[in-house]
């Protein structure tokens, strides 16, 4: 163990991950279906770890690169802006199935995306898997936070601010998106 490795993979993906300026988003979809933080937090913590642990690996044997993986991802990704910046519902919801949407959208492709994963596979070359799996353990502390929290955090921001950072953080997912599939997609014709 390495705490100075623990520390930068921690920061790597915290800023990947960015469950921060995913409230927004966290709070759009509260709003149709309630969440279970212990489940979305536990779901994605291993989701990342089996990524971290055999992700490439099935990949590879399922035939699709990094690159194919991201660009699916990314258009995920706009389909998710496209509902917050439109407020049209492009995913069907069942208000009954809250474990559901714990799961998807929110552990998954919301925290632990293709661009957390990609990134989880870019730093295991460049540090220990002990450490890694420590940050993200990290990381997975900070998300419950937020996600408990969700509810005051809304009654701060209010309905009109909640409103104004949905359509906001609206377009930079959808900017991320872009820059993810257009990162990706001219190494998949290449």
């Amino acid at each position: 163990m390495n705490s100075t490795e623990i520390f930068s993979a921690f920061i790597i993906l915290f800023a990947v991950i960015d469950v921060i300026g995913a409230i927004p988003l966290i709070i759009s979809i509260k709003e149709k279906t309630p969440i279970r933080p212990g489940i979305a937090t536990i779901v994605s913590g291993i989701i990342m770890i089996l990524f971290l642990l055999i992700g490439e690996s099935v990949l590879h044997f399922i035939g699709v690169d990094i690159n194919s993986f991201s660009v699916a991802g990314s258009i995920l990704m706009a389909f998710i802006a496209f509902e917050m910046l439109l407020g049209v519902r492009i995913f069907n919801d069942d208000a009954a199935d809250t474990a559901t949407a714990s799961v998807v959208p929110l552990a998954f492709p919301l925290l632990a995306g293709a661009g957390t994963l990609t990134t989880i596979i870019s730093i295991r070359a460049e540090y220990q898997i002990i450490n890694i799996v420590i940050a993200i353990a990290l990381n997975m502390v900070v998300i419950f936070g937020v996600l408990k929290s969700v509810n005051y955090i809304q009654k701060i921001i209010g309905p009109a601010g909640t409103k104004i950072l949905n359509k906001v953080f609206g377009i930079i997912l959808l900017a991320i998106a872009v820059k993810l599939f257009s990162a990706n997609a001219k190494n998949l014709f290449s």
